[in-house]
């Protein structure tokens, strides 16, 4: 015996199968509203937490010199253990990279002593080297004239120095 359905399919416009791009899919995408309300709260994140950031990386400017400084400092007096006195001003911080050729030439030198070249100051200017120094009369004076360039300063444009804290 056979059973018949006692449900008849529906019939009319729009009730056939889905064809085309669209046939099966739901509408995707965001609304305009969604994506202003979006844009809104990255602004206001951004105006938050923008300023908050900008004032860490001059401090991180300044902990990076202060921290390439006692490294420089270090390497610098394992110069000075090895060959009895530190490079002179005319020789400057590459002594710690290569051996110098002007006077007086270390006998025992056993660089190099970075294992890098001599880094820039966080601006991109070299640091001041003295030996032996105004401040350390029997070393050396190494500093950066932080962001500014001139001597003295606050903040970033601090001078930053092995003589001081």
């Amino acid at each position: 015996m056979q059973v018949m359905s006692a449900i008849a399919p529906r019939t009319g416009p729009g009730t056939g199968p889905r064809t085309g791009p669209r046939a099966g899919r739901r509408p995707t995408g965001f609304t305009l509203i969604e994506l202003l309300v979006v844009i809104i709260v990255l602004g206001l994140l951004a105006a938050l937490v923008g300023p908050r950031i900008l004032g860490r990386v001059s401090e991180a400017k300044s902990a990076t010199a202060k921290t390439q400084l006692e490294l420089l400092g270090t390497a610098l007096d394992t110069y000075r253990l090895d060959n009895g006195s530190y490079p002179t001003t005319d020789q400057g911080l590459g002594a710690l990279q290569s051996k110098p050729t002007r006077d007086p030439v270390p006998l025992d030198w056993r660089g190099p002593y970075l294992k890098r070249d001599v880094p820039s100051d966080p601006w991109g200017r070299p640091y001041l080297y003295t030996s032996p120094g105004d401040h350390n009369r029997s070393g050396y004076d190494l500093s950066t004239l932080g962001r500014d360039g001139q001597i003295g300063g606050t903040d970033e444009d601090a001078d930053i120095t092995n003589w001081k804290s």
